[in-house]
């Protein structure tokens, strides 16, 4: 999914928390509350964005 209130930040889909959605980064990290209206189907080069920089990141030692 794809926050479009934070620039396209794309996150995968944890639950519902009242009236916002609950999304958290792709490979994990901590989660993030949204107004569904802000929210909409990631791209698939949004998706490979994010889980490439996710790798990256690990490599390089910033996240495990």
């Amino acid at each position: 999914m794809a926050d479009t209130s934070r620039g396209d930040r794309v996150g995968e889909f944890q639950g519902v928390a009242g009236p916002y959605w609950s999304l958290r980064p792709v490979g994990g990290g901590r989660e993030w509350e949204v107004e569904p209206r802000f929210v909409r189907p990631a791209l698939l080069m949004e998706q490979l964005r994010a889980r490439t920089a996710r790798l990256n990141a690990r490599s390089r030692g910033e996240v495990l």
